[in-house]
């Protein structure tokens, strides 16, 4: 019986896995496929290469541990291009068939491999363009007058507590974080109201 391994991702700590789990394991029972084992990264970014249950997986490939890796998403594996060719370079060599629930990809098939291509060339276009957005309308916002960050400007209500705060012996990453500015605006303001106190 062919054994597969099943991986799972979520962005973020409040996400839950279960939903991808559920979804591999009725596709492995329906396979008849014997589940070797259960990968699962939580709160992790697909733009990062390096995962701890990622990494664990690859070793345990190397070990011919599973025959076939089933997500149920290609970004939950990866959403860069050079990383999925590189990751399905080492399957193949491995003899490990990759599957991909939501998008019919099977690897063991031509026309399968080829899927896998073209999405993943799709995937980091996507991303490619949400990038592209983003900046551009931070840009144009910045055309507008819109600062973006901390404020580096303080009110007189924020002078009079910094210097209270500053005597009290707080730092000046304290002081930043209770302002809600930040800390090069914090030093600059005690050097200006308190020049001796600051640079002693």
């Amino acid at each position: 019986m062919p054994r597969v391994a099943l991986y799972a991702r979520v962005s973020t700590t409040e996400q839950h896995p279960e939903i991808q789990l559920h979804a591999l394991r009725a596709y492995a029972t329906a396979r008849g496929l014997e589940v070797a084992q259960e990968y699962v990264d939580h709160g992790v970014s697909g733009a990062t290469a390096r995962r701890v249950a990622l990494d664990r997986l690859l070793a345990d490939a190397r070990r011919r541990r599973f025959d076939v890796l089933a997500v149920v998403k290609l970004d939950r594996l990866a959403r860069s291009v050079r990383h999925l060719t590189t990751l399905a370079a080492d399957f193949e060599a491995l003899g490990v068939d990759l599957v991909v629930l939501d998008q019919a990809i099977d690897t063991s098939t031509p026309s399968g491999r080829l899927l896998f291509t073209v999405l993943a060339g799709i995937a980091e276009f996507e991303r490619d363009l949400i990038r592209e957005r983003t900046v551009a309308g931070m840009q144009a916002a910045r055309r507008r007058g819109v600062r973006f960050g901390r404020p580096e400007v303080l009110d007189r209500d924020q002078h009079a507590r910094l210097v209270r705060l500053h005597r009290l012996g707080h730092s000046q990453r304290a002081i930043a974080r209770l302002l809600g500015v930040s800390q090069p605006t914090v030093g600059r303001a005690l050097a200006r109201l308190l020049p001796v106190r600051a640079t002693a």
